[in-house]
């Protein structure tokens, strides 16, 4: 008899999994914000292993690109959205909500065997970065300097590194010299510089922190003296104009899909760990606190 009643016993079924999260995001832009969301990512599919995350890195401008249209939910802008993205994506029913994730100094760098050279002036940047420069060589930057090639690295026209550099250096937005090695990643452009002894480059300090043995860090003199970036410079805003803020913008209808929503609240909570963790500045804990707010 008390076989027949195990026999009749049915085995519990297991708790329902339907809360589980699953799901693709896609997040594309800038170069810079990059380590920033993959780091996220990354720690984000570790709880929900359901959700793919995919970060691309397109630069700022080839991320809103894809943006505007609803091809992505969120992306990642080392600038605020331009007032002619933001008409593309009305056109186009896109609705989304800006959110400052950390603060950034764009480093300006040179090779590790340079010798001559610990300061440059914004002055100096722009007579070497502005439309029209001929300066070629180190001896057309300053007295003393030596004569040698001057070749420059950069992000190209897409990135929001880019748009902000060329702004506060050469005055407008957009207004560079075309020749010199551009990439949209910044990978591309720090072994650029490190494999060219008169190289000079600009892009987001972190990646100048991912490498610091092989690169030369330039202090920049905005008219106050020289100051190199660091937590705290940036922090503080003594390291102008070069410092500047960072930003995801999310598609407010994707919210309504719980892993969007989970997502962009767990990058709001983790923010504060993880862009310090790559090379950046956080914000004040409370305004990560007011931008999750802004999310519901």
């Amino acid at each position: 008899m008390a076989f027949l009643l195990a026999a009749c016993q049915t085995t519990p079924t297991p708790p329902s999994d339907a809360g589980t999260l699953a799901g693709t995001i896609e997040v594309d832009g800038s170069s810079t914000v990059f380590p920033i969301s993959e780091a996220v990512a990354e720690e984000f599919h570790k709880k929900h292993p359901g959700v793919q995350v995919n970060v691309g890195v397109s630069g700022t401008g080839g991320g809103f690109k894809r943006f505007v249209v609803g091809e992505t939910q969120v992306s990642d802008a080392s600038r605020p959205i331009a007032a002619s993205e933001a008409a593309q994506a009305k056109a186009n029913g896109v609705e989304y909500v800006e959110l400052p994730v950390a603060i950034d100094g764009l480093a300006v760098l040179v090779n590790s065997q340079n010798t001559w050279v610990t300061c440059l002036t914004t002055v100096e940047l722009k007579r070497i970065w502005e439309p029209g420069s001929t300066i070629n060589n180190w001896s057309q930057v300053r007295e003393g300097f030596p004569n040698r090639p001057l070749h420059l690295y950069g992000p190209g026209t897409d990135s929001g590194t880019f748009d902000y550099f060329t702004e506060v250096i050469a005055g407008e937005a957009k207004a560079s010299r075309p020749d010199f090695n551009a990439s949209e990643d910044d990978n591309v452009l720090v072994q650029g510089v490190i494999g060219d002894p008169n190289a000079l480059g600009y892009f987001g300090y972190a990646y100048f922190t991912e490498n610091m043995g092989s690169l030369k860090l330039l202090a920049v003199d905005g008219g106050k003296g020289c100051v190199a970036p660091s937590d705290q410079t940036v922090k503080d805003g003594t390291y102008a104009p070069l410092a500047r803020p960072l930003f995801i913008y999310v598609n407010v209808a994707s919210l309504a899909r719980p892993e969007m929503k989970a997502f962009v609240d767990f990058y709001l909570q983790s923010a504060p760990a993880l862009v310090a963790e790559v090379g950046y500045v956080p914000l004040p804990a409370q305004e990560y606190e007011a931008q999750r707010a802004k999310i519901g």
